[in-house]
């Protein structure tokens, strides 16, 4: 007669012997405790036959975008399948997983709140709180996000704000593309190119309307005020400009979209920089405090003017022009647009390009996308991010304590 011997340890114990996993890391960093106090108000209509708690099935949705999963029929299948999965996210092991049908519920109750971002801010002031982020500049712009419905007509469809349309817009490569469904608008940081703050509006939206939105959501997350927000040319509005300069005290860094001009504004160059009365560019002398100063290009050695300097002054420091932000914010930017420190700041912009490829190949903000409606895409572009940033907050704290140990 055999006797099968019994268990040396639980499957607890056998978890704990085994080094975390990425997901075990990054749930260990994320507090639920306001997303479960809103959403247990209705838990009774949404738990599902066996009374799935809302904190689980949240662990759920975020393990289903660390593990780039496309639609809840796979993410159940691997709940089904993996008990370490299914013990990570707070269900029995030996136990009955959630439904496909209690997942879409527990998503629909989510995309009518406002918890999670919440939860984003959350996040966005813990990774500034520990050092993460460099607040002094902020770049801002949008990406393209599919619908996963039928295309609709322009013609037909619902110009409401909340409807997929078409939108159309140059690629990095200068080709014009077009597709059928949302902007993903998300403002980052320059130095962990993590996002602090997002929106999610139909593709036909300009990108310069969702700009207000964005830079007050930056304004409310972050402690730290941005000296410098960095936009491309589709930003190129006097209404960005002046909103940055008098509400936030930042300057915006935006190359000039001339929009069909044939002459630059008389008196300036097409970049704004003044032209003397000979009719060369004056050279750049330094710019602060709203003002720049630009000083007699043939005194500077830049030009051989056969008028020589006495043409414009008396002086030998030769003539000196001064533009300033309040005189017209668009054409005069300090530091003056052009210059090494213009460029300098306008090219950390492509932090922005770079975290939408990292959501978009890393945690499914397109392929993953499978859902429909702007409130349940909003709800999976917030699942992404508050992914990305609770990942970034985990390895550091995980190297912080390593430091300490040692």
């Amino acid at each position: 007669m055999n006797i099968r011997q019994g268990y040396v340890f639980s499957f607890e114990d056998a978890i704990n012997l085994q080094p975390r996993s990425r997901l075990e890391i990054i749930l260990a960093t994320l507090d639920f405790d306001d997303v479960i106090t809103v959403l247990s108000k209705n838990n009774e209509k949404h738990r599902g036959p066996t009374g799935y708690l809302v904190e689980h099935k949240l662990k759920a949705l975020i393990a289903m975008r660390v593990y780039n999963m496309a639609t809840f029929t796979e993410l159940v299948e691997r709940l089904t399948h993996d008990p370490v999965l299914r013990y990570n996210c707070g269900f029995d092991v030996f136990g009955k997983v959630p439904s496909i049908a209690t997942f879409s519920r527990f998503y629909e109750q989510l995309s009518q709140s406002e918890v999670l971002s919440e939860l984003f801010n959350e996040q966005v002031k813990t990774a500034e709180s520990m050092g993460l982020l460099d607040t002094s500049s902020i770049a801002i712009d949008a990406s393209k996000v599919d619908a996963n419905e039928k295309s609709v007509p322009r013609k037909n469809i619902k110009d409401d704000g909340q409807s997929a349309n078409w939108g159309s817009k140059l690629d990095t490569n200068g080709n014009q593309i077009t597709w059928f469904g949302y902007k993903l608008h998300i403002a980052t940081d320059v130095k962990s190119e993590l996002p602090v703050a997002l929106s999610i509006t139909p593709a036909s939206i300009h990108d310069g309307i969702v700009a207000e939105s964005i830079l007050e959501e930056c304004n409310n997350n972050l402690n730290s005020k941005p000296q410098y927000y960095l936009m491309d040319a589709g930003y190129d509005q006097k209404s960005i400009y002046e909103l940055i300069r008098k509400n936030y005290k930042a300057q915006a860094i935006i190359p000039l979209n001339h929009r069909g001009a044939k002459e630059p504004p008389e008196g300036l160059d097409w970049d704004a920089t003044p032209i003397c009365s000979a009719g060369y560019r004056m050279t750049y002398w330094g710019g602060s405090n709203g003002v720049n100063k630009f000083r007699c290009p043939h005194v500077m050695g830049k030009c051989d003017c056969p008028f020589g300097s006495s043409w414009c002054s008396a002086s030998n420091y030769g003539m000196v022009v001064k533009t300033r932000a309040r005189q017209d914010s668009r054409l005069f930017t300090v530091p003056h647009r052009g210059t090494s420190n213009w460029k300098l700041l306008y090219n950390k912009r492509t932090g922005v390009e770079r975290c939408f490829g990292r959501l978009k190949e890393h945690l499914g903000l397109e392929t993953g996308l499978n859902v429909r409606g702007i409130k349940k895409v909003k709800t999976h572009a917030y699942l992404s991010v508050i992914t990305m940033i609770a990942s970034v907050v985990a390895v550091n704290k995980a190297k912080s304590s390593e430091d300490i140990a040692a």
